[in-house]
Formats: structure tokens, sequence, C-alpha cells
């Protein structure tokens, strides 16, 4: 993990499972991840061929120029990524470790950015975990996205949350070269290699306030709390 904000969040989970495998989702106080939530969702992976997104930040849905709830999670990511993803993550529930993803963002006029997005496998009602917290945040220059949407992204790469993995320092990074002319329309991008680690997750200390409940996302982050159910 690279951004200090997965390294918060992965953190913050470690310390809602109290000695479980993984928290719930009612666990979850969103004053503890308020800075954050505006890139932050909750994705069901019940179907891990089509996890949807249960709800979303505002800020998350206006990187993709739409309403992201009830929508694929894999539809933004191409063909063989959504292949590879579908993979990690009926592996993250099983296994109940986090997962960071390395990918570039590419807007429709080859705008490029590097993304890290961060899954986190939760349970609902004390049931078996077939959901992800996640989190989204920029690693690289975001000027590309400004006034524009993320059209599809590509995998670079993976890792399972290795435990008392340091945090990077984080630094506003040059975006990434464009691609050759031949290789910018999307069926042609160029395939970058996906790379996964079996580690245990990480723990990290975050000090929050935990008193209280999902649903205050509504009024924090502009997601609607009664899609969490």
């Amino acid at each position: 993990m690279k951004h200090k904000n997965s390294h918060l969040l992965v953190g913050y989970w470690s310390r809602l499972r109290k000695g479980r495998e993984v928290p719930d989702l009612t666990d979850i106080d969103p004053r503890a991840i308020k800075r954050m939530l505006s890139y932050t969702f909750i994705v069901d992976a019940t179907s891990v061929a089509r996890p949807l997104y249960r709800l979303a930040g505002t800020a998350l849905c206006e990187r993709f120029g739409m309403e992201l709830k009830d929508t694929n999670f894999l539809s933004h990511w191409e063909t063989q990524s959504g292949v590879a993803l579908a993979s990690l993550l009926k592996q993250a529930l099983k296994l109940k470790q986090p997962v960071c993803l390395s990918s570039i963002a590419i807007t429709a006029d080859n705008g490029m950015v590097e993304l890290e997005t961060i899954l986190l496998p939760i349970s609902f009602n004390g049931h078996e975990a077939t959901r992800f917290l996640g989190l989204v945040q920029v690693l690289s220059d975001p000027t590309p996205l400004f006034g524009r949407a993320i059209a599809f992204q590509r995998l670079a790469g993976s890792q399972f949350v290795q435990e008392g993995e340091p945090l990077a320092t984080f630094d506003t990074l040059p975006p990434p070269p464009p691609p050759p002319t031949a290789l910018r329309s999307h069926p042609k991008a160029p395939h970058l290699r996906l790379v996964v680690s079996q580690d245990k997750p990480a723990t990290v200390h975050f000090e929050a306030d935990r008193g209280g409940v999902f649903g205050a996302l509504s009024s924090l982050s502009g997601m609607d709390p009664k899609l969490i159910h």
C-alpha cells in the first residue's frame, strides 16, 4: 500500500474485528473515517462474477461520471482485469484478508492516472463475509481527471495486505506517460501484469470514536443509508 489513507482504513478495519475474522458492517462508525467517506464504497460480492455497489461516496461517483449504486463493480474494468478481479474477490473473502489493487484509470480522451483501491472483507448482521468496504485514492497527478470521467481501469498489480507493512512515503507523482498512438484505444491497451501475494493483513492503529451508526453516511458524504441493507 502506498497511500496513508489505505493504511488508516486497514488499521480501522483491524481494530473493529476484536478477535473475529472480519468486522461487521454495523460496527462501522462513519465519523471515524469521515475524511475518507467521499471516496469510500460498499460492494456486495455475493456473486463475485457480478459484485454490485451497495453505496458509494459522492466524489467517487463524480470520478466515474455516474451514480454507482446498483451497478456492477467490474463494469469499469477492462475484460481481462475483470476476470482477474473476480478471482481476487473470491480469494479475499475466503482468506478473510484485505486486498490492495493498483490500477491505471483512463479517460475517454486518453488521460491517465494511477489509482490505489483497498478492499476489506466485512460481514452483515453477523452472517458470512460477502461484502467489501472499499476506498479509492489517486496516487499520481489528478489533473487528467479534472472535468473528465474515468472510462475504464486496467489492473496493474495486487497484493493481500501484509502484517506490519510499513507506510510508503506519499508524494504527488507525475502522471504515467501516454501510450503510443497505436495502443491508445481500449481493446488495444497495453497488457499489465497481475501480481498476487497471500500474506496476513496489516495492523495499523487508528484512534477513532465508534459511537455512531453507519446510517450517518447520508449526512457526511451524500450516501443513502437505506442502501446498506
